[in-house]
């Protein structure tokens, strides 16, 4: 009887697939806790701003506390993955998630809700690096790339549940208002927030769960010099052939880092400036950074705003983001088809051009209307109270009296739908005011100082690290920019979405599945679990440096220019994957380790 025909062969197999389809489930409830940390709070900040009576800074810090306690558990993820291995900071991740639920929940202060917050934080930055780090150890060469994928979709699919749990509690409070009875409002309110929080907590408990039934990375086990427990944990998803064939691999690298000696005999440490260590961290480094320099976050985050200042109406506006969500939601599912197929190095080349494309079309679009915008800065700075304040509604009197303002240079645009965006200034921060519209009826504009401030010294360093807190808040509220434009058609604002949509798709297809492949296989094993905490890490820097600077820039500069300029920096990730990134599908991490040491695999 042959293995193709042997029962027990069969079964073995079969429960090899099996324990490969779970640890993908695992992987998978890890990306969507990382999808949900991101994109939760978006549903739940307006009830809980109309019901717990935070100033706008306190709800901001709230905001933010997700990518403070993120950034910190980033820098120190490797270090805490390599002294407790990679399934036990599965567990520690998701057990911290768990736990902030009910703290959030259940809050009934400031700093419960802010710690709960951080705790989330905590969780999303050591899921950032660990799960990764734990699915390029564990899985075969054939598929890494659709588990990562995996991971990177359930993360999509995170944003687009938070998204849709938002949604839906925001027809049960219109439902609510309906009613007239301001009490039972502000309850449901309180309520609906709360309870947006807590539809999140099965996935989290089923996270834990799953994690305590994987087994340990081969890799990380074999390291500690459990080599029988390396090999038991290969086999849970491997042939005998091929995990012996792995686990000799990993006795020959480990062997070459040994035999190296000095002229006494003693065994030298191999330098961490040596090009196999060296090349890869560059490359990783790049890639991680130039990902964010695509503008993704801030085009994300910010789609909305994007759509109506390209003339779609609120309504429209709203239903393009959602049709943007679902278009990355979608495109993450052909690349998880597609990047064990045709490899990383393919689908990161076709994705950056793409993306330049599609942004460079997004620029022309926006310029097209852009050049006939007016600053009317000195007729909003004489709207400064002496509170430093300004607050007005803003409708089509209210915007041709600006553009008169101006003289001859607003004449052209006088009479037209028009938006404006006010850009200002309290000593050394600055904000930028949400997109208002001479033709919405409910339109307001309301800038104060504290709107520009920092909430506390933390949120300060992040907002900029050179500020003077205590001088900026008896400074005085300066518009650096108040910018008229006229209402784009609603074609206009269609063929931005395409636009948008289309570099949705191709950043899917491309960056946003290999950069964790990129992340996690380019690193050799030593420096593996800290070089990826400091390449994320990197990352997020990059990230959050277009988020502070994204409003302001688009204020003075308009859109663009930063569509441009993310054009720009993402041909230079374009060149970095079609020349120096080596293609690594189907080769086994030790094979990628040979490779930037200048070995050929025999």
């Amino acid at each position: 009887m042959n293995a193709m025909t042997d029962p027990t062969t069969a079964a073995t197999g079969g429960a090899k697939t099996n324990y490969n389809r779970f640890l993908l489930l695992v992987a998978g409830l890890g990306g969507l806790l990382y999808g949900v940390d991101v994109g939760i709070i978006a549903g739940a900040l307006p009830y809980l701003s109309a019901t717990s009576g935070y100033n706008a800074n306190q709800l901001s810090f709230i905001v933010a506390a997700v990518l403070l306690g993120s950034v910190f558990s980033t820098l120190v993820a490797g270090m805490l993955a390599d002294l407790a291995g990679r399934k036990n900071m599965m567990i520690v991740s998701g057990l911290l998630f768990v736990i902030s639920i009910p703290m959030i929940a259940l809050a009934h202060g400031y700093w419960p809700l802010v710690f709960g917050r951080l705790l989330q934080g905590i969780s999303g930055g050591f899921i950032g690096v660990v799960i990764p780090l734990y699915l390029v150890e564990c899985l075969g060469a054939s598929n890494r790339g659709k588990g990562t994928g995996i991971f990177q979709w359930m993360l999509v699919m995170g944003l687009v549940a938070a998204a849709l749990i938002g949604t839906y509690f925001s027809i049960r409070v219109d439902e609510v208002a309906k009613l007239g009875d301001a009490d039972k409002l502000f309850a449901f309110k309180d309520t609906a927030w709360r309870s947006i929080f807590w539809v999140s907590l099965p996935p989290g408990l089923l996270f834990v769960f799953g994690s305590f039934l994987v087994a340990e990375s081969p890799r990380w086990l074999f390291r500690r010099g459990r080599k029988d427990a390396a090999l038991a944990a290969l086999l849970c998803s491997r042939t005998d052939e091929q995990a012996r064939l792995e686990l000799t691999e990993m006795e020959a690298t480990v062997a070459a880092e040994k035999a190296k000696t000095s002229a006494t005999g003693e065994q030298l440490k191999e330098s961490l400036l040596n090009r196999k260590y060296v090349i890869p961290f560059m490359l990783a480094c790049v890639i991680l950074a130039c990902n964010q320099a695509t503008g993704v976050n801030s085009i994300i985050g910010y789609n909305t705003t994007i759509l109506i200042q390209a003339g779609l109406s609120d309504k429209h506006a709203h239903l393009g983001s959602l049709v943007f969500n679902f278009v990355n939601f979608l495109a993450t599912i052909v690349a998880v088809l597609l990047v064990d197929r045709k490899g990383r190095k393919f689908l990161l080349s076709l994705g950056t051009a793409g993306i330049i494309i599609s942004l460079i079309c997004a620029g022309s679009v926006f310029h097209q209307t852009e050049k006939q915008r007016v600053d009317v800065k000195d007729a909003v700075q004489a709207m400064v109270t002496t509170d430093q304040k300004v607050d007005f509604v803003f409708n089509q009197e209210i915007a041709d009296k600006l553009l008169a303002s101006t003289g001859d240079t607003g004449k052209a645009a006088s009479g037209k739908p028009s938006t404006l965006v006010v850009i200002y200034s309290c000593g050394d921060y600055v904000a930028a005011s949400g997109v208002v519209r001479s033709d919405d009826l409910t339109a307001k504009l309301e800038i104060t100082r504290e709107s520009c401030l920092p909430s506390s010294k933390v949120d300060s360093f992040f907002k900029n690290p050179f500020a003077k807190l205590e001088a900026a808040k008896n400074a005085p509220l300066k518009i650096q920019n108040a910018l008229l434009t006229p209402v784009p058609s609603e074609g206009n604002g269609w063929l931005t979405a395409a636009c948008l949509y289309i570099f949705m798709a191709f950043f899917a297809v491309g960056p946003g599945v290999c950069v964790w492949l990129a992340l996690s296989e380019l690193m050799p094993t030593r420096i593996r679990s800290n070089g990826m905490s400091v390449a994320l890490l990197i990352n997020q820097a990059v990230s959050t440096t277009i988020a502070a600077v994204f409003l302001p820039s688009v204020g003075k500069y308009g859109y663009s220019m930063m569509f441009f300029g993310f054009a720009g920096c993402t041909v230079v990730y374009f060149i970095t994957a079609a020349f120096f990134l080596p293609e690594t599908k189907g080769k086994t991490l030790e094979e990628i380790e040979e490779h930037f040491e200048g070995k050929k695999h025999g």
